[in-house]
């Protein structure tokens, strides 16, 4: 029975080619982050070498300080509207998802579900369709240039509502959304005790990828922001508007840029999976 046993344990074990192919995935992961050090550290002739080095060079700190002092890139300023920027809309994604999400799982109203499958089928429409009206939009209001015109229209995504509805509907007993309101909680108290409780992991989840996502949004700040007034990935693009791209510049600026989601990932890793594990484990 013992042996049994040991064998049964024992064959439960990753194999060494699981460890070969976790070894292939990280090292996939890693490999455009050297590729970039690789390039930011050498100079403008270093991409079209001939004889390719893969040994880094001793001019990433120069490159670096080149970018942060570039005026045409404004790095500092960008920084700081790329942190304002995604954090509001993050964190108002994550309120205003959960409770979508509430109202979507737990509550009974009519034309719930027709209202549910609107919302979702909105992410089926590319973001391109609504380009030109919005922008006509942002310049009546006169937020052009602005911080808001970003903000506003990433407030809450649909992408979130679903999200946090399917988490919610499956995490959540009825029962205890009951007893809240049997103990005469009202509905607003009910959602911030038990609901927004129950939802921390998911929160979690969707703070960090809605995170990193507008974080690395070019594509709308670049059309209605300015020069004057830009995020990171608007602002790393000035490095590349001249005739010859000195692509060592470049991808500093892009390691730069990066740095504050690592610090994010290595801060915030262990809450977060602890706080995933903790809603595994009450599901």
């Amino acid at each position: 029975m013992a042996r049994r046993r040991s064998t049964s344990i024992s064959s439960g074990r990753p194999k060494w080619f699981v460890y070969g192919f976790l070894a292939i995935v990280l090292a996939t992961a890693i490999f455009p982050f050297y590729w970039s050090f690789l390039i930011g550290s050498g100079d403008q002739s270093t991409i079209y070498a001939t004889n390719f080095s893969w040994i880094p060079g001793g001019n990433f700190i120069h490159n670096a300080t080149e970018v942060l002092k570039n005026p045409a890139v404004n790095f500092w300023k960008a920084l700081g509207n790329s942190v304002i920027v995604s954090t509001t809309t993050a964190i108002t994604t994550v309120v205003l998802s959960t409770l979508a999400g509430f109202a979507f799982a737990k509550l009974r109203f009519r034309g719930s579900g027709v209202l549910l499958v609107a919302v979702i089928a909105t992410m089926a429409v590319p973001v391109q369709l609504g380009v030109v009206p919005l922008y006509i939009l942002m310049q009546k209001f006169g937020w052009t240039g602005s911080l808001g015109a970003v903000i506003i229209p990433a407030l809450v995504t649909a992408f979130g509502v679903f999200w946090m509805t399917q988490y919610l509907s499956q995490s959540l007993p009825t029962e205890l959304i009951e007893a809240a309101r049997v103990d005469g909680c009202s509905m607003i108290r009910t959602f911030w005790h038990v609901g927004l409780t129950a939802a921390r992991p998911a929160a979690a989840m969707l703070f960090l990828f809605t995170f990193v996502t507008t974080w690395n949004n070019f594509f709308w700040p670049f059309i209605v922001l300015d020069q004057n007034n830009p995020t990171l990935p608007v602002a790393l693009s000035l490095l590349q508007a001249n005739y010859f791209v000195d692509y060592s510049l470049v991808l500093a600026g892009v390691l730069l840029a990066t740095v504050p989601l690592l610090l994010l990932f290595i801060f915030a890793g262990k809450q977060l999976v602890s706080g995933i594990m903790q809603g595994a484990v009450k599901g």
